[in-house]
Order: structure tokens, then C-alpha cells, then sequence
């Protein structure tokens, strides 16, 4: 019998390779650009499976060309990319990388809350441009972190990891919300307070944003609720850029209204709203959450894991519906 054929999209580690190939006839992309979406049409013509990361749409339109596919396999937490519905709805299941991210993007957020509140990215380009000349009592005074207010807009896993190294780490308050309250317990164990969207808005001095992107989700953080942020406080983003209206982001801190952003996803990236590049108050990393080798390594596992388990007819490790799976 002829092996099935699937498509890994995007460059990938040869470990994995060799771990798809041993089982499928694979068509590999080693591109560091997503294929264009005609492109990615086309080779997945007669595929069963495809291996993608959070770049790669898959749309109903797409599907409805694709008549052999039966797993999409994302080396990525969130799946805004896929639609999901249409999937369930063609009995193609979909598969994502959570938990093995969690701790690596937690770091990753709370390094650029201390970068934004402490000024770091504006401190390092000012001496790299020559223009640190002397000392004085103000000079790039920043905001405190420990014993301060953390507000966290989200609070799955990485919220909540978030959460234990602001309590353990810096001695801070834990403000929170989320779309259904933690456990009695698990707030407990957090010293998390659940507070309402403007109350933590109005209440945190770092806000830090980790919730899934959703056509609810989108633009959440606009001028509206920026207004309700003190003056000094800082606004992290390791989320999705679409949460945050970028243009309101760029008018608030340009005009004082919320004292620094960091920001590690944007609204059409890699693409970068130019506003926000102009800005001395923003710490901008380039959507690397979760790039730690160990991390990227057990992601990419993680979805090859999930391809052949759908394709072969075992359980796949992290599947988003189950429901299309035989009983």
C-alpha cells in the first residue's frame, strides 16, 4: 500500500523530518516564508495531513479544494489561522502545541514587563547612539515591578504563570479577569483577585495581556480602555496583536496617557505599524514567546506527534475536536 502523503508547510527540525518520513510519502516546504495561499492549495492537493505553523491560513474555501485532507497539525498554541468550524464540519480534525509553551512564554512576558517598566530598550539605544553623557537623579527613572499591581487579561496557563512569578518572585498583587472565574483553589494558591475589565484595567500598574484571539477579542484594548489605565502604568502584549488597537496603543503613549507598552505580537505581522517604531517608550520583539530551542524543539514534536496519531488511528496527544475522531 502506498504510504499516505502529507505537507510539511514551513522549514522544520530534520528530528521531525525523519519522524514523518519514516510513516509518510512527505512534500516539504524548506521555506522561511509561508507558502502564498495559491501555493499552499496546490500542494495540498491529495494530502492527507498537513503540518503547519501560525502562519499558514486554512480557510473553508481552501478546505472545499482540498477533498483528501484529514488532519491539520499547527506548531502553535493558538489556531485563529484554521478555521475550525469548517474543519469539524468536513470531519478534518485539527490539532495545536499547547502546554509545552507555557512556562517559556510566561518568561518571555514578564522579561518584557521588566524591560517596559524599567525603560531598558531606551536606555540600551541611547548609549549604543552615543548620547549617555552623564548622570542624573532622574535619569530613565522607571516604574517599580515588585510589590506593585500585576493585571493579567487572561488567565489560562500562562496567565497563571505569569501570575506565580509576580506572588513568589516580585511580591506583587494578582489582579485578574478572565471569561469564567478560577477555581476557588487555584485563586487561592495565585493570591489572584478576580476584578471586573475596567477595574483591573483602572487598578493595575503592569497589565499584561494573554488571552485567545477572537472576533470578540478583537481590539479589546482600544482607546476606550486605555483611558481607564493610570498614567504610569505599562501594557504587555503576548497574545495576538489583533487584541490591541494599535493605532489608540501609539496615540496613548505618545501622548503620555499609559507610560510604556511592550509588545512582542502585532496586527498584521511581520508587519509593523509604523506609529509604534517612532515611539522611545515601546520594547518590540519580533512573535518569539516561545523561541527557546528546548521549547521550538517539543513544539514541533508535539505536532508531528498529533499527524501521526490522526493519520494512523491512535489518539492524537492535543486535539481541538475530538468530535470528528471515530468513537
Amino acid at each position: 500500500m502506498d504510504a499516505l502523503k502529507v505537507l510539511v508547510a514551513r522549514r522544520a527540525p530534520a528530528a521531525v523530518l525523519d519522524k514523518l518520513k519514516a510513516r509518510f510519502d512527505v512534500d516539504y516546504h524548506d521555506g522561511e516564508a509561508p507558502l502564498p495561499p495559491e501555493s499552499l492549495r496546490e500542494r495540498l492537493q491529495g494530502k492527507a495531513g498537513a503540518y503547519i505553523t501560525g502562519t499558514e491560513r486554512i480557510t473553508a474555501e481552501l478546505l472545499a479544494a482540498c477533498a483528501d485532507l484529514r488532519a491539520v497539525c499547527t506548531m502553535s498554541v493558538g489556531y485563529n489561522h484554521i478555521d475550525l468550524d469548517a474543519c469539524t464540519a468536513r470531519g478534518v480534525l485539527v490539532t495545536n502545541t499547547p502546554d509545552v509553551l507555557t512556562e517559556t512564554t510566561a518568561d518571555l512576558g514578564f522579561a518584557l514587563l521588566m524591560a517596559t517598566a524599567r525603560r531598558m530598550g531606551e536606555g540600551e539605544r541611547l548609549l549604543r547612539e552615543g548620547r549617555w553623557k552623564s548622570w542624573a537623579w532622574d535619569f530613565l527613572a522607571g516604574a517599580d515591578v515588585h510589590g506593585t499591581t500585576l493585571g493579567i487579561l487572561g488567565m489560562g496557563r500562562i496567565g497563571q504563570a505569569l501570575a506565580r512569578r509576580g506572588r513568589f518572585g516580585f511580591g506583587m498583587r494578582i489582579a485578574y479577569h478572565n471569561r469564567s472565574r478560577l477555581p476557588a483553589d487555584v485563586e487561592a494558591e495565585l493570591g489572584a483577585h478576580y476584578l471586573g475589565k475596567d477595574e483591573l484595567l483602572s487598578q493595575a500598574d503592569h497589565l499584561v495581556l494573554v488571552l485567545p484571539y477572537t472576533p470578540e477579542s478583537h481590539h479589546c484594548i482600544g482607546a476606550a480602555e486605555l483611558a481607564l489605565m493610570k498614567p504610569t502604568a505599562t501594557l504587555v502584549n503576548i497574545a495576538r496583536g489583533g487584541i490591541v488597537d494599535e493605532d489608540a496603543l501609539a496615540a496613548a503613549l505618545r501622548d503620555g496617557r499609559i507610560a510604556a507598552a511592550g509588545l512582542d505580537v502585532f496586527e498584521g505581522e511581520p508587519r509593523i505599524n509604523p506609529a509604534l517604531l517612532t515611539l522611545p517608550n515601546t520594547v518590540l520583539t519580533p512573535h518569539i514567546g516561545s523561541a527557546t530551542m528546548p521549547t521550538r524543539l517539543a513544539m514541533a514534536h508535539l505536532a508531528a506527534d498529533n499527524l501521526v496519531a490522526a493519520l494512523t488511528g491512535a489518539p492524537p496527544p492535543t486535539p481541538l475536536n475530538p468530535q470528528v475522531l471515530p468513537a
